[in-house]
């Protein structure tokens, strides 16, 4: 392309309907492999939660918390507010967010499966210090090797799945990552119901269990293709088409693979795409890569799932029954990732999305009623209370795993073009553990301080997130994901934004 010359972004032209192909036993299989990744990430949101309240964990790390436990007549919402306590669940989620901005350039230049093998290797690594920890720097140590493998996982994998699926199943396979988060924080609940028995120890083997999907995210990954997409970006063209021939299931392939090569010589046209992705074309996507996993964290989801046993032990439950309530709570979330799947790609995301929140924020307001009403201090729910809280909690984790769950994942990861995807969904990704890091350290003191209004917080930033959805996000239903660019051009609000076409300069940056 000439510099200095006027060109289109992304593709040239829509030529959707000329895409052919089925899905194919490979795809789905690469899929399924891939989406492991999300496991780990799973894995650690509900083992972190379980393992920060068993008695045998705090006497070995935080003895100052375990006795504050043992009071009775300790604040019901302050009991576990130690800084030092939080820091092990958060510590993981800053150093994703650092990771996953040193993922994104590798990503481009060496593959999507180079990060899902890094990811998975690091993992494996963390998991195995943290169940061997004999000292709080050494379990420090291995939450932080955690957090790279989530960075590189996370950035890679919602990445590989938008470029293998077909068009009109990308969102449902683009669910595979969200499914497999949440059959990881099921697994994760049930695995702390159990261990929690096998005191002073039994917090090791929650942790150690951990390499489990670590080593099939690994192996898993030295056994996937490449995506054709990349393939193409790293100028295989040649593997790329056969790739794409393979995971389609036919030849005729022209349509798809020439948008791929268009997308292809304008990304390797970009030198720097962090310094693109702020250019003004893509505003749109630079704004959703921040708000859709700013507004997926302040659902408040991550503060039930991590803290699901403490907070039921904070309102009065025995530790037994608060452990069994957080692992309903999770096979919930799993259950509920099937009737995204099944609808996402039928309903759209904007349905999804608009009618998850509006019921998320009256689950909300109950929990907050019922807690401003009949708890305080020194005070235990009734049984019937006690129920309801989690019939409830229970309804929003069903709202959240239908709409803002996947979907916080999804959007993101299909609508950049692809000179600066892997960029975008680093952003997205390094957001996403920024927002989890600040809740994860602040949320004890946030219940200490706040009480039941904490609920009334997030429920305040989920009506936030509904309209913004309404008015500001596009449908991207059934639209190939090269060919998504055409939407900003077409909506009513940023089409006012984006200029018409860039211009290549002298060095070639857009």
């Amino acid at each position: 392309m000439p510099a200095g010359g006027l060109v289109p972004t992304g593709v040239a032209k829509e030529r959707a309907e000329l895409y052919q192909g089925r899905v194919t036993l490979y795809v789905v299989i690469a899929c399924i492999v891939a989406a492991v990744g999300g496991s780990i990430f799973g894995y650690d949101i509900g083992i972190s939660g379980g393992v920060t309240s068993m008695d045998g964990f705090l006497r070995e790390f935080f003895h100052s918390v375990y006795i504050s436990k043992q009071h009775a007549h300790e604040n019901n919402y302050c009991k576990y507010d130690n800084q030092g306590l939080a820091a092990f669940t958060s510590s993981l989620y800053f150093a994703g967010l650092v990771a996953s901005l040193v993922a994104s350039p590798i990503t481009r230049k060496y593959g999507r499966r180079t990060s899902i093998i890094c990811g998975g290797f690091s993992f494996l690594v963390g998991a195995t210090v943290n169940a061997a920890a004999q000292n709080l720097a050494m379990l420090l140590f291995g939450r932080i090797m955690l957090g790279v493998g989530i960075g590189f996982g996370n950035q890679a994998v919602p990445l590989y799945l938008s470029e293998m699926a077909p068009t009109h199943l990308r969102g449902a396979l683009n669910m595979m990552f969200q499914l497999a988060t949440t059959l990881g924080i099921f697994t994760a609940n049930m695995v702390n119901y159990g261990t929690q028995k096998l005191e002073p120890w039994g917090w090791r083997l929650s942790l150690g269990l951990a390499a489990i999907p670590a080593t099939l995210m690994t192996v898993g990954g030295c056994l996937l293709p490449e995506t054709p997409n990349s393939l193409i970006e790293m100028g295989s063209k040649e593997r790329g088409r056969k790739v794409l021939e393979r995971i389609r299931g036919t030849d005729k392939v022209d349509a798809e693979f020439e948008d791929m090569v268009d997308a292809s010589e304008l990304a390797n046209s970009i030198k720097h795409p962090f310094r693109n992705i702020l250019k003004k074309r893509n505003r749109p996507q630079l704004v959703m890569a921040i708000c859709m996993p700013t507004f997926q964290i302040l659902t408040g989801i991550n503060s039930i799932l991590f803290y699901a046993p403490v907070l039921f032990q904070s309102m009065g439950f025995g530790g037994n029954a608060s452990l069994y309530s957080s692992a309903v709570t999770g096979a919930v979330l799993a259950g509920s990732t099937f009737i995204s799947i099944a609808a996402v790609d039928r309903l759209g995301r904007r349905v999804l999305l608009i009618s998850g929140g509006i019921q998320m924020i009256i689950c909300q307001v109950i929990v907050a009623i019922i807690l401003g009403v009949k708890f305080g201090d020194n005070q235990e729910l009734s049984k019937g209370y006690s129920i309801l809280v989690v019939i409830v909690i229970c309804l929003f984790v069903l709202a959240f795993g239908w709409s803002w769950g996947p979907l916080g994942w999804t959007v993101p990861s299909e609508i950049f073009p692809l000179e600066i995807r892997s960029a975008g969904q680093s952003i997205t990704v390094a957001v996403n553990l920024l927002f989890t890091f600040i809740i994860a350290q602040c949320f004890l003191a946030m219940l200490c301080h706040f009480k039941f209004g904490i609920f009334l917080f997030f429920a305040s930033w989920i009506t936030v997130m509904t309209v913004f959805v309404y008015f500001f996000l596009p449908e991207t239903k059934g639209v190939p994901i090269e060919e998504i660019i055409f939407l900003w051009r077409k909506h009513w609000f940023w089409k006012k934004i984006i200029p018409e076409y860039p211009q290549l300069d002298d060095n070639h940056n857009v």
